[in-house]
């Protein structure tokens, strides 16, 4: 029954949101690495704000170590938490460079071992660089899933483990980019625009 309710819910969101895609500006995946963590409790758009000059000037990991925890400080200061962020990227730029020749590694166990990287951010990189079949659960994906019936976890963990079970896997990983979509531009946290939703129709959470 999910996994029908949950093929209908992707496939008309395909139709709503066909541009729907990784919001973080990147060009490189060590630009995506570092953006993905700074953007951990922060807006995407203000990670793009502070960083996109730099990606396109080529920034790089020797220019991060070049730069040192204090001078990245200064680069993303208006970024939440980012005195830890800062340290976190120095330390993880530091761990590329030495342990993996500077190449974002493919592999989830050495991503989760990077400084500042957890399962989410870990499921971002695997999936926008290398198209593994994931599902990042972030703040909106886990809302909207949940408000649309597909889970009643209290735990990003937990709805990513169920949602895995009931979208099929061709819709993995782009599901991820359209539950954001309709999360910040319908499924709000506060006063959700329920009477402008294309979905009103499969929603338990309907109030009309």
């Amino acid at each position: 029954m999910k996994r029908s309710l949950a093929t209908t819910i992707i496939r008309r969101l395909q139709k709503i949101y066909p541009q729907a895609r990784c919001a973080l500006y990147y060009r490189t995946p060590y630009q995506l690495l570092v953006s993905v963590v700074l953007s951990a409790q922060a807006n995407d758009k203000i990670v793009n704000r502070c960083m996109k000059e730099h990606y396109d000037n080529g920034l790089a990991i020797e220019n991060v170590l070049a730069w040192g925890a204090e001078v990245l400080l200064q680069h993303i200061r208006q970024i939440g938490l980012a005195p830890t962020k800062a340290r976190n990227i120095i330390a993880l730029s530091k761990i590329l460079h030495d342990q993996h020749a500077g190449k974002v590694p493919d592999n989830r166990y050495h991503l989760e071992a990077l400084p500042g990287v957890g399962r989410k951010t870990a499921n971002v990189v695997l999936a926008e660089l290398f198209g593994h079949k994931t599902l990042a659960v972030d703040t909106h994906v886990f809302r909207t899933s949940k408000r649309l019936g597909l889970h009643n976890e209290k735990s990003a963990t937990k709805c990513e483990q169920v949602l895995l079970t009931v979208i099929a896997k061709r819709y993995l990983p782009q599901a991820h980019h359209l539950f954001i979509a309709h999360g910040r531009q319908v499924c709000h946290a506060r006063q959700p625009a329920c009477d402008l939703c294309q979905l009103n129709d499969l929603c338990p959470s309907n109030p009309y």
